[in-house]
């Protein structure tokens, strides 16, 4: 029997995928839903972790009749080897986002360019005096050349532990010494993993599986963190603003630019450019009524949070987004790009244009950003958009839907001001059980799952229970259209979190940036333990990633895990196959670190696992269920 595919209603939870898809199949455009029903069934020895190509006497495949590799590795030692360099995949990406960042914050320190500057003076000098630096009576530049020196370290091996890792309880740094994960360099935890997995180094599947958490630790309270850290000093620190959502974000009659990736450091200066005059004036010329530039995941994201540019969508919008035939061009960096848009641009007058060396793509043109001609380079893609908005064919255009509203901007320090400057009312709120704990859904689409259904009915699931949600990433499109970023949403929550979120006027589903900024919710955790005086691991807090695809993914639940923060996951990693892996993964760990992994793709069942964990953690610190 042919493989068909499922109803265009089932594959997202959206209209305007809805209407994108139709036109994709009418006008015979193909699709990751298309290219999901080529790929299945799946490999079963790869879904469970099983098959081990790391070396050329393989590669081999673990099964009853041949249960161990030609090299003497067994079921056990092959998962933790596949899923350790797996993980190093997305510590290696997010926190490669982090050098690049430290790359900027050196041009600029040291004078090197003119195209981009410090924006938050306020936010250097704290972090400064909070790493041990003087502060005092000392040129910014002068402060700035020693942070950025302070943040190489931690990227390097003579440190006993990452910078940041002073923001955590003594106790709980302790745990960390006593089982070996202190994450000492970014470097040296990635590179010891892919040491470690070489053939005839650790056989030990546990002890593989303690430097993941090491490896994965060093993502998150340095690569991530100072990325997002150093973001905030370079571009502002994101403030709540207003922002629209979905594909009614783009515009029939102005050129229309998407950006796609990662790294704010292109997409900055993108929109500057699409504000220069000049450029406006040539948009006209064409016959455009301006230029529009709209976001794509978490460059999306970083845009919408620092300067209030729409969102047009998420991971598996990001085909759609082209079907629209608005698109002019589409300008990405790195990460989550799917090579299909080289092929859906063609079907168009879309082009697709690359900006890092690390992430060219086969057919795309290639237009390189550095430190010294950022604007330069900015103002020659968007004139590139608008000389091609002639070239646009009219009778092809369709806007699905009109933009939904959304707020946006809270970073920690809005989180703080809103609360007067202290977290004593959040704690209050906590001790009182009007907000009876905090969950951080972050992440992915995946087209295995009707898209962002798990993701938003989770999250509501949750505020009902009053329990306040914070939202990076892909979360945030679906999160946006569902009507949750808004004060408004509150009539949907539980009464406590309805009563704490009205007086604060924020939404109960807080949206906090990029996926590189679930450093600001690991921060946050640090600053409610310390101040209680307990560890991350004590709080009524859990994270989840119902639809997740990526190696980051997996990194940052791997690393909210050590942190000591429950984790749901809508489906298990690639470590099925090991008994072993599997029970460290999903009860182990806990004895270790405080928190483990869940595993389950209802999100209605999930939300209810969530709300059990928050409960225990309530009744440990002798607060009301």
């Amino acid at each position: 029997m042919a493989k068909e595919l499922p109803p265009i209603e089932e594959r997202s939870l959206w209209e305007d995928a809805h209407k994108m898809l139709a036109k994709a199949e009418k006008e015979g455009i193909e699709t990751a839903w298309d290219r999901l029903l080529q790929q299945t069934p799946h490999c079963t020895f790869g879904e469970s972790g099983i098959c081990c190509r790391i070396c050329t006497m393989g590669p081999c495949r673990i099964s009853k009749k041949a249960p161990l590799g030609v090299c003497g590795a067994d079921t056990d030692v092959i998962v933790a080897r596949n899923f350790g360099r797996f993980l190093a995949g997305g510590a290696a990406g997010h926190s490669d986002h982090g050098r690049d960042c430290i790359e900027a914050f050196h041009a600029v320190a040291h004078g090197e360019t003119e195209d981009y500057q410090i924006k938050d003076e306020a936010k250097l000098r704290r972090i400064a005096e909070e790493l041990g630096i003087a502060v005092e009576g000392r040129e910014l530049l002068d402060i700035a050349r020693d942070l950025v020196e302070e943040f190489w370290a931690s990227f390097g091996s003579q440190r006993s532990q990452v910078c940041f890792v002073s923001r955590l309880p003594e106790k709980q740094q302790e745990t960390w010494r006593k089982l070996g994960i202190t994450p000492r360099g970014v470097d040296r935890e990635i590179t010891e993993m892919m040491h470690r997995t070489h053939m005839g180094c650790d056989n030990d599947a546990a002890n593989t599986m303690l430097h993941s958490a090491r490896m994965c630790l060093a993502d998150g309270w340095a690569g991530s963190m100072i990325a997002t850290e150093i973001s905030d000093i370079l571009f502002g620190t994101p403030k709540p603003r207003k922002a629209q959502v979905n594909l009614g974000v783009l515009k029939k009659d102005h050129v229309n630019i998407l950006v796609h990736g990662h790294n704010p450091i292109v997409s900055e200066k993108i929109m500057e450019a699409v504000n220069d005059p000049e450029l406006i004036a040539l948009a006209k010329e064409k016959g455009a009524a301006g230029i529009n530039l709209a976001g794509l995941c978490c460059t999306g994201n970083e845009l919408m949070m620092r300067q209030g540019i729409p969102m047009a969508g998420n991971h598996l919008m990001t085909e759609l987004a082209i079907i629209t035939g608005a698109v002019e061009l589409i300008v990405v960096d790195y990460q989550c790009i799917m090579p299909s848009l080289v092929q859906v641009g063609n079907c168009f007058h879309t082009k697709m244009i690359t900006t890092a060396d690390k992430a060219r793509f086969t057919g795309a043109e290639h237009v390189k950003f550095e430190m010294h001609n950022g604007m330069d380079q900015a103002r020659r893609v968007v004139r590139m958009a608008i000389e091609r908005f002639p070239l646009r064919d009219q009778d092809r255009v369709e806007i699905p839907c009109d933009p939904v509203d959304i707020v946006t901007g809270f970073s920690n320090e809005a989180l703080l001001e809103a609360l007067g400057g202290t977290l004593t009312p959040l704690i209050e709120a906590i001790k009182a059980g009007k907000i009876r704990g905090a969950v951080a859904i972050v992440g992915c689409n995946n087209p295995k799952y009707k898209h962002d259904h798990c993701n938003v009915n989770l999250a509501r699931e949750l505020i009902k229970k009053d329990i306040l949600v914070l939202v990076t990433g892909c979360v945030t499109t679906a999160a946006g259209k569902a009507g949750l970023l808004v004060p408004e949403a509150i009539d949907m929550a539980g009464p406590g979190l309805k009563e704490i979120c009205g007086a604060l006027g924020i939404p109960p589903v807080v949206h906090m940036g990029s996926c590189v900024d679930n450093a600001r919710i690991l921060q946050l955790a640090a600053l409610l333990a310390n101040e209680l005086g307990v560890t991350i691991a004590d709080l009524p807090l859990a994270a989840s990633s119902p639809e997740w695809y990526s190696e980051k993914a997996a990194t940052i639940g791997t690393y909210a895990v050590a942190s000591g923060i429950y984790t749901h996951l809508g489906h298990p990693p690639n470590i099925t196959g090991s008994k072993v892996v599997t029970d460290l993964a999903l009860s182990g760990l806990d004895d270790l670190v405080g928190a483990c992994f869940g595993i389950e793709p209802d999100p209605f069942k999930a939300a209810d696992l969530i709300d059990e964990r928050i409960r225990q953690k309530r009744e440990a610190l002798g607060l009301s269920a």
